[in-house]
């Protein structure tokens, strides 16, 4: 028992506040509690008669300990627990596609940092990322390791669908399910024992619709949605309702959303970030940025203030380009302003 103790002089409202999965524990041994907030578990244990308890065969003399194993089941199911704990990914070195070793010590990665992960196609990006996502321990190709809060992570985080270490974000992502958004977000805050599924679910589309560069609204079915819309719907879920704390991105330049603000999304739900990427604006988004070159890390470079103030010139001109694509899209004809932003030549 961990989650799950002292709870018994607490009043059961403020322990449904904490635990609204519990309502299916007391349903599931026939106790009813509704109009009982006031009570604790305790008081609502002693207002049943004895002939009652009997009826519905309660183990009265455990039932504080069941409540709390219950408690802890469920947060482990939902990875509660682990998750919140997370504050800092390790990536311990490995070797290259020619067997030789990686030339660094260690990367840590923080809570909120964001990594892009730099090198030619086909140069081991995607390698790196399934490392993290696998939390390799050797036992992969580059025979990297993955530390999380310096500690070798419980093999669950391999093989658990529902207490996932990673989220990852992919280059494609195409819905087959015949749903609504509304109807696929309410299965997904379901599945996490969201307490107010309807602000959370609007929550959600309002911050896609931020990144997206065409809106979208609750009864859209999933598979209308095109390639920016359902990266933009992933970026947002994962963020607001995933409990996974790191966040893998595969080239998210191609997504036809707002990079700048689905990177702010993610950073400002605490989680760590990692994106394999080409695009000059996106890697100096990035806190560090990793260099991969014949499948293993060849260097860590901090960006730099110089790098900075390339970044805000960069992303100056991706304003001008994001413009220029938004008329086009509408149908207009571009002209010679249209390069300066809007401004006359």
């Amino acid at each position: 028992m961990k989650n799950g103790k002292g709870l018994k002089n607490r009043k059961l409202s403020r322990i449904l506040e904490d635990y609204p999965f519990l309502p299916s524990f007391f349903k599931d041994n026939l106790i009813g509690i509704d109009g009982k907030g006031n009570l604790t578990i305790t008081e609502l244990l002693n207002s049943i008669d004895e002939e009652e308890i009997e009826d519905k065969a309660l183990d009265v003399e455990n039932f504080h300990q069941s409540i709390s194993e219950y408690i802890d089941q469920m947060l482990e199911f939902l990875g509660e627990e682990e998750n919140k704990g997370v504050s800092k990914l390790t990536i311990i070195p490995g070797r290259d596609k020619l067997g030789n070793d990686e030339k660094f010590d260690s990367i840590e990665i923080g809570k909120s940092e964001i990594i892009s992960i730099v090198g030619p196609t086909g140069s081991g990006k995607s390698r790196l990322l399934a490392d993290i996502e696998w939390t390799a321990q050797a036992d992969t190709p580059t025979m990297r390791k993955i530390l999380v809060n310096d500690e070798i992570p419980d093999k669950k985080w391999r093989f658990s669908s529902s207490n996932k270490l990673v989220a990852q974000l992919s280059q494609n992502m195409n819905f087959v399910m015949d749903l609504t958004v509304s109807e696929f977000l309410e299965l997904h805050a379901k599945s996490r024992m969201v307490v107010d599924e309807e602000s959370v679910i609007k929550k959600i589309i309002e911050e896609a619709n931020k990144l997206a560069g065409e809106k979208f609204d609750t009864d859209t079915p999933v598979t209308s949605l095109s390639g920016g819309q359902s990266r933009a719907l992933m970026i947002a879920d994962t963020a607001i309702l995933s409990s996974s704390p790191i966040v893998l991105i595969d080239e998210i330049e191609n997504a036809g959303i707002d990079r700048k603000k689905a990177l702010q999304l993610l950073v400002g739900e605490e989680k760590i970030v990692l994106m394999a990427t080409h695009d000059p604006l996106l890697a100096l988004m990035g806190d560090k940025r990793i260099v991969i070159n014949n499948g293993g890390i060849k260097k860590i470079i901090t960006t730099t203030d110089k790098e900075r103030k390339i970044l805000t010139d960069l992303e100056k001109m991706d304003m001008v380009i994001q413009g220029m694509r938004k008329k086009l899209r509408y149908g207009e004809v571009l002209t010679e302003k249209d390069l300066n932003g809007g401004r006359n030549a």
